[in-house]
């Protein structure tokens, strides 16, 4: 066999190599694999006003001038009171056409901020218990008790990009630009990390 021969059979087996992993790492067209043990999450910095796409400890992509609720953020949010829940999540839900163009929905409320809410009777114990049951099961928590729900990540939609550069406008959720978030969404997958601080 000639050399050239050789090295196209060689550089067929390394594609056809790597195309098998990328298929057993679940990586598609259009989405960003980690390197091996750096994790590609997500930080919201609710001062700041950004959303950076981290790997590991490092910024691999940065959203400028997001918006979040129009009520601030807490750590205990409830019902219709318009504040980002600060704490970690993870991506449950991902709507690739919605009425605020994408969402990336989060597994809302944490284990945590349901426990402080079952201590403060805000929740009952079996709303308690079928949060705790979801989150252990990697399911997205129920999202009709009075801490709210339905809360993630989107675009604007069909909404005024001047409200969006201008003001914190949502009731809850993180809000970016329609183009920012089709860029996001090479990034995202369900079960990623999020940090809200």
């Amino acid at each position: 066999m000639s050399p050239a021969r050789l090295e196209t059979k060689l550089t067929i087996f390394k594609l056809a190599a790597l195309l098998i992993v990328a298929t057993a790492l679940g990586t598609t067209a259009g989405t960003v694999a980690a390197a091996p043990g750096e994790e590609i999450w997500l930080l919201v910095d609710t001062q700041r006003l950004t959303l950076d796409v981290m790997q590991g400890e490092q910024v691999e992509r940065s959203y400028p001038n997001i918006s979040i609720g129009r009520g601030g953020t807490t750590e205990d949010r409830r019902r219709h009171d318009d504040k980002t829940p600060l704490g970690e999540f993870h991506i449950a839900r991902i709507a690739e056409d919605s009425h605020f163009h994408r969402f990336f929905g989060f597994d809302y409320p944490s284990l945590a901020q349901a426990e402080r809410a079952l201590r403060a009777g805000v929740i009952e114990p079996e709303q308690f218990r079928r949060i705790r049951q979801a989150l252990a099961n990697s399911r997205m928590p129920p999202q009709q008790t009075p801490l709210g729900g339905f809360l993630g990540i989107h675009g604007i939609g069909a909404g005024d990009p001047r409200i969006h550069e201008d003001f914190n406008w949502t009731s809850g959720c993180i809000a970016l630009t329609n183009e920012q978030i089709d860029d996001l969404a090479r990034w995202v997958r369900l079960g990623m990390r999020v940090v809200v601080r």
